[in-house]
């Protein structure tokens, strides 16, 4: 490993974490830093080079990288989600690779509910009209053009009840909503938030259920046809997690249908969206870029824990190794 400013350290896709308003130099103490905004994939090994330290968001990293560029010794993920790299890969080769946890638990759980809201209430549509004029040639006092929604009182249903659940559950019980959660595995502050059911009885019970568990081979298009067949009729389905949680056309056709009432999703199976993703022309269903996480302050604290993470390996004591060399 090079020193001080012999190391060479390249951050492949910096800008989504800073597009400008972040200063990089905190790293710049630790070697000879390069920061690219976006690498595509055919850029990825000219750019890595001899590099030893690599920092990634969304560029994969694949075994036939890490065979082109056998200089790399750490691989720093400026994200929770680490599925960008090949673990296995990085183990055979003793390579330390770390991700960012907990950054942005109370910004996601905010982000949640604001989808919610936006549901319940179509502030940015009833904004728009306003002005448009339509309220200043309003016979009345007032108007919507949509139904307006009440929480109080109505049970939330959370799945995947860890951090961010457990900070959605908060906000909602602080709007007065019953919360249920599903986890395979409860723990007591999740208790004193909210009742662990199964999976079943949650999508039978809420009349809002909102997805905040990671992706895995097992609850890949959880939401499906035979699921939502289980819930309440008018449901509405909250998803700032993983895309591919949700089996789109499933979604799109139940939106049609109005058995789900509305869907809020800062997250779709393929990203950025594709044209042709059903959920574009269904009814009721708000879409956001993938922003939940994005959030200044969360930002921050992202960029500050990738500094302490990498300050923490350099020394030789590592932390939040997710693969390879511990």
């Amino acid at each position: 490993m090079g020193k001080g400013n012999d190391r060479k350290i390249v951050i492949l896709d910096g800008y989504t974490e800073n597009p400008g308003d972040l200063s990089w130099e905190p790293l710049e103490k630790f070697g000879r830093l390069t920061v690219y905004d976006r690498t595509p994939a055919a850029e990825t090994v000219n750019r890595i080079g001899d590099a030893e330290i690599i920092f990634t968001n969304k560029t994969v990293i694949s075994r036939e990288i890490l065979d082109a560029c056998p200089n790399v010794k750490y691989i720093g993920v400026l994200a929770t989600g680490f599925n960008v790299v090949d673990l296995d890969a990085t183990f055979d080769k003793g390579i330390t690779v770390t991700n960012i946890p907990s950054y942005g638990t109370d910004t996601v759980g905010q982000f949640a509910i604001a989808l919610l809201l936006e549901i319940c209430h179509h502030i940015g549509d009833h904004n728009r009209t306003v002005h448009e004029g339509k309220w200043e040639k309003c016979e009345d006092f007032c108007y919507w053009d949509y139904p307006l929604i009440e929480l109080a009182g109505k049970t939330m249903g959370i799945v995947g009840f860890g951090r961010i659940g457990q900070a959605t559950g908060r906000i909602a019980k602080a709007l007065r909503m019953r919360v249920i959660a599903y986890d395979a595995y409860p723990n007591d502050s999740g208790r004193e938030l909210a009742d662990y059911v199964s999976l079943d009885q949650l999508f039978a019970e809420s009349d809002v259920i909102s997805l905040h568990c990671p992706l895995t081979k097992d609850n890949e298009k959880m939401i499906n046809r035979e699921t939502i067949a289980k819930m309440k009729d008018g449901v509405i389905i909250i998803n700032n997690s993983r895309g591919p949680l949700i089996d789109e056309a499933a979604l799109a056709e139940a939106l049609e249908e109005g058995k789900v009432y509305a869907a809020g999703l800062d997250v779709v199976s393929t990203e950025p969206i594709r044209g042709d993703n059903p959920l574009l022309k269904a009814k009721n269903c708000f879409i956001t870029p993938h922003i939940s996480w994005a959030a200044r302050e969360s930002r921050q604290r992202l960029l500050d824990i990738a500094v302490d993470n990498l300050e923490n390996y350099l020394a030789g004591t590592p932390a939040n190794v997710i693969g390879g060399k511990k």
